[in-house]
């Protein structure tokens, strides 16, 4: 489809007048002289410091220059504030350009219009640590976010409301949402954090996925996509808004991909370049499961085939994945971990190779940005499922030979010399004549997680565990024969919850009230004469223990593999699920922890 570059043109200009957020200049009978001076002086640094985004059929343009961009997920509640610095800092060192997030609507509005933007949920703290570290931000604002996140990031009380449907046409869906769209939006711009305002965050998305599921809404589903754009629009951020997943995406809104490979994904509009905002690094873990992995090579590929198809936004998801903390995995029986074998582990460690091998892709393609954004693309096929894409421009060309065949190396011969490229490879060649990349070979350096011992712990633990069995003499039981006396069996206890069974069968229980752990249980047994066996079944509801932190400020993380199944709190914050029964969901992770903590443990 031809593109028609004067409508091009007037709708740049259009935005270019529009990226400025500001309030409107009062009428003359109204002027407040000392407001105006206020606002003409805001009014000026805005200008100065705004940033123009704006797209066109290659990229996303920044100051009205084409970009190459590459992004990773961090979600700022499956970490912890002291941990966004260095996550963030890994982040650009790795090679990216940007820190994408979603926003969790039942985590900031846990009950109807009562917020909580405090400690891991400070999401404007998060924003300023990526503007901090000079990287861009993409905000999911949904509001529902999926994401393996409870209920899909969507309050509980929502559902509850009267004559309540999600995700279509309803009024009362529609008001709450707009509510909380619109209350995320004005919290961002009081704190210039767009782009248009000088701050890092360059995208912003409404919705999430819906594409995948508006087909039983019928027209009602094609009305309500339509509201969202309009709403989102509306909300005058002056930055692209972005719709994952959606093919009928309305304009202006950019229709983006999700998935393992997007090399073959076409935007719904020559408008519109070719953008991916998720990027599965790895998948999710469950409880049981195996432990998912995706190799650093097969990563590198999808990456390296969706910029050589002409793809110039990609986004790793998720780039860190961290943990789930307190109640908030979501089904099915999502782990604690959410690691997803990201580039950063749960823990802000490099899982490498993938890090190190992606940032050496990322190196390669950021010295090719100008010829991939402004080159003329020509492809030759030869057959096999190999191919080579040629960027030209008057300066230059750039290559990549690409093999899609998994099972056979691809010998390709280009400008009178002759490549092999691997099996399910991709070489990227910046000049069209050397090699420096092919992400089916690994040179980057690799390490091993060493465990090293808890120095602050300068003494050995006193805390001891009896679970033997003990004999007891009863004298009105000895010798032969049955007793037709009743005994009482009295035992002191100490642990919320007491089961009794003797020989085997269940006498009885008793458990502590209002606090007072030291009850007596009393119940009338029989016994028989000689061996019998008492089984005393104690439950401890709250199980308290105290640690010392190691020294430093490295991430630190509890071993909750010897228990059972429950919930864990140190120094009264919930830490999340553990469960023996997953070894992936033997460590929980407690971070940067700097005085002796206190742990809690809710068996179940």
């Amino acid at each position: 489809m031809k593109v028609n570059w004067q409508d091009s043109l007037e709708e740049t200009e259009a935005l270019s007048t529009s990226v400025v957020c500001l309030p409107p200049l009062p009428t003359v009978k109204e002027i407040d002289w000392n407001r105006l001076v206020i606002w003409r002086i805001n009014r000026y640094i805005r200008s100065v410091y705004a940033t123009i985004v704006s797209h066109d059929g290659r990229a996303i343009t920044i100051d009205g220059h084409r970009r190459v961009l590459l992004s990773g997920s961090i979600h700022y509640p499956r970490s912890t504030p002291e941990m966004w610095p260095d996550l963030i800092r890994k982040s650009k060192e790795g090679g990216l350009d940007a820190i994408e997030t979603y926003v969790f609507w039942n985590a900031h509005e846990p009950t109807r219009r009562q917020y909580d933007f405090s400690g891991k949920l400070d999401l404007i703290r998060f924003l300023k640590t990526i503007q901090d570290e000079g990287l861009y931000g993409v905000l999911r604002i949904g509001p529902y976010a999926c994401a393996e996140w409870n209920y899909g990031g969507f309050p509980v009380w929502l559902h509850n409301m009267p004559e309540m449907v999600f995700r279509t046409t309803n009024k009362a869906f529609m008001d709450e949402m707009q509510n909380f769209t619109t209350m995320i939006v004005d919290m961002v711009k009081k704190e210039n954090l767009f782009a248009s305002q000088g701050g890092p965050i360059i995208l912003a998305q409404i919705e999430n996925e819906y594409g995948n599921v508006m087909g039983p809404y019928g027209e009602s589903g094609k009305a309500y996509i339509k509201w969202c754009a309009n709403m989102a629009q509306s909300l005058d951020v002056g930055i692209p808004w972005i719709m994952c997943q959606q093919n009928d995406a309305p304009q202006p809104m950019l229709n983006t991909c999700n998935g393992f490979y997007c090399d073959n994904f076409v935007p719904n509009n020559p408008n519109t370049p070719k953008m991916w905002t998720e990027n599965w690094t790895g998948w999710f873990k469950q409880w049981g499961g195996k432990n998912p992995h995706r190799t650093a090579e097969d990563v590198a590929f999808s990456v390296a085939r969706f910029f050589q198809r002409g793809g110039t936004f990609n986004n790793y998801y998720m780039y860190h994945g961290g943990t789930n903390f307190d109640r908030t995995a979501g089904g099915p029986y999502i782990t604690t971990s959410y690691d997803y074998d990201a580039p950063l582990d749960e823990y802000g460690n490099l899982n490498q190779p993938k890090y190190g091998h992606l940032k050496q892709l990322h190196d390669v393609l950021h010295s090719m940005e100008r010829t991939l954004t402004y080159g003329n693309i020509s492809t030759i096929d030869f057959g096999n499922s190999a191919s080579a894409t040629i960027y030209k421009t008057a300066e230059g060309s750039s290559c990549f030979f690409g093999n899609g065949n998994e099972n056979s190396d691809a010998t390709i011969t280009f400008q009178g010399k002759t490549y092999v490229v691997p099996a399910w490879s991709v070489t990227i060649l910046p000049d069209c004549k050397t090699e420096a990349y092919n992400t089916a070979k690994i040179t980057t350096q690799t390490s091993m997680m060493v465990k090293k011992p808890n120095e602050a712990e300068d003494s050995p633990s006193t805390l001891k565990w009896s679970w033997r069995p003990e004999n007891l003499d009863n004298f009105l039981l000895k010798g032969k024969g049955e007793s037709t006396q009743s005994q009482l069996l009295i035992r002191k206890h100490t642990a919320h919850v007491l089961h009794a069974f003797v020989n085997g069968k269940y006498i009885g229980n008793q458990h502590a009230e209002n606090g007072n752990f030291h009850y007596v249980f009393e119940k009338e047994v029989k016994f028989k004469s000689g061996r019998n066996v008492i089984a005393l079944l104690s439950i401890t509801v709250g199980l308290p223990a105290t640690f010392k932190a190691p020294l430093g400020n490295d991430p630190v993380v509890v071993d909750l593999l010897g228990l059972g199944k429950g919930t864990a709190w140190i120094n009264g914050n919930n830490i999340g699920r553990y469960w023996r029964h997953s070894f992936q969901a033997k460590m929980v992770v407690l971070q940067h922890v700097t005085i002796e903590g206190l742990i809690m443990l809710k068996n179940v």
